[in-house]
């Protein structure tokens, strides 16, 4: 220790912020304030060798119905009414022979769970903006839009297996590449995120930039890498969760869960329970360990307030003991 200085006092951790319009429409200036916040989180973040990279950006807003149904109708595409679709936000292959396996994959998980394949959109990117790294690694970034053929209820639910249904395929297909990633499949929410500065997010992304591009929440994320080299399916937000910090307790949490797979049974899921296995990926961070479970259990019919209360030992004990009261 040299001074006032004592390094045991030194902490680095991601930042995240969130906007939310409580009232009224969804407005585009929601998602230029989380973009914003985002910019003002660059100290936040991280780089390494490659000061043009970062560790990884993002945001998480609202389904832009609006802009997705002119952006479709220009190529005639008719879109559903919103609600009655989701979107599959996907890292692809650069590579067109694999890409074009890995979408037919994707396809065939929808058809599986009886849902209607709309139509393939690829995202516009502009990796100028990007580091060499970022660049070097950048997917194919493309979105599939699913059309609801089930109840509005169980629909979440169908995408979330259509998902799980499909990266167990793809992994299978492909085992020695790691080039597929569905960022998020929501009827609900979509995730725009990568290996970019928190600055330069919607440089990379220009739907980020467009007026009809509404929401009226957004979470965004700039990521300081701690435990997990920086990757673009690492990148935060995650389908439901945003973290900050390091989870100290992730081995024996990953092998609890791990241990009562064995159990697993549900009515809901039925013969694909098998296809979300194992629940946790192996090869994600402590955040993205923590969204798996999460993303799970929310899936499975808790809420997610319900969800977060049982994985808060602290939480959980404090509402039996104000519920004994």
């Amino acid at each position: 220790m040299a001074g006032l200085y004592d390094p045991s006092f030194e902490h680095d951790a991601c930042g995240l912020g969130f906007v939310a319009r409580l009232g009224g429409k969804p407005r585009h200036d929601v998602v230029e304030q989380g973009l914003e916040i985002l910019r003002r989180l660059a100290h936040r973040g991280a780089a390494g060798s490659d000061p043009e990279t970062g560790d990884g950006a993002g945001i998480l807003i609202q389904i832009p119905h609006a802009f997705f149904d002119r952006t479709l109708t220009r190529e005639g595409v008719d879109l559903p009414l919103e609600g009655d679709y989701g979107v599959a936000q996907c890292f692809l292959s650069r590579d067109p022979e694999r890409r074009a396996v890995q979408r037919y994959i994707v396809e065939e998980a929808a058809r599986a769970l009886n849902q209607k394949v709309i139509a393939w959109r690829d995202v516009p990117v502009d990796d100028r903006v990007l580091g060499p790294i970022g660049r070097e690694s950048r997917p194919h970034v493309s979105q599939l839009f699913i059309g609801r053929f089930v109840p509005i209820d169980a629909f979440e639910r169908s995408l979330f297996t259509i998902r799980k249904r499909a990266g167990k395929k793809v992994r299978d297909a492909f085992p020695k590449h790691s080039d597929f990633y569905v960022a998020s499949c929501s009827s609900k929410t979509i995730v725009y995120k990568g290996l970019a500065l928190p600055e330069r997010l919607d440089g990379f992304y220009p739907d980020l930039r467009e007026d009809e591009l509404k929401s009226k929440i957004a979470v965004v994320h700039s990521r300081f890498s701690t435990n997990t080299f920086p990757t673009w399916e690492r990148a935060h937000p995650f389908r439901r969760i945003a973290h900050n910090g390091e989870i100290n307790t992730l081995r024996g949490n990953k092998s609890w869960m791990a241990a009562r797979e064995a159990m697993l049974a549900s009515d809901r899921f039925g013969e694909y329970l098998p296809d979300f296995l194992p629940i946790i990926r192996p090869d994600g961070s402590d955040s993205a360990s923590l969204d798996n479970v999460v993303d799970f259990l929310v899936a499975g019919g808790r809420s997610l307030p319900h969800v977060m209360m049982m994985l808060v030992p602290e939480a959980w004990a404090s509402r039996s003991e104000m519920a004994r009261e």
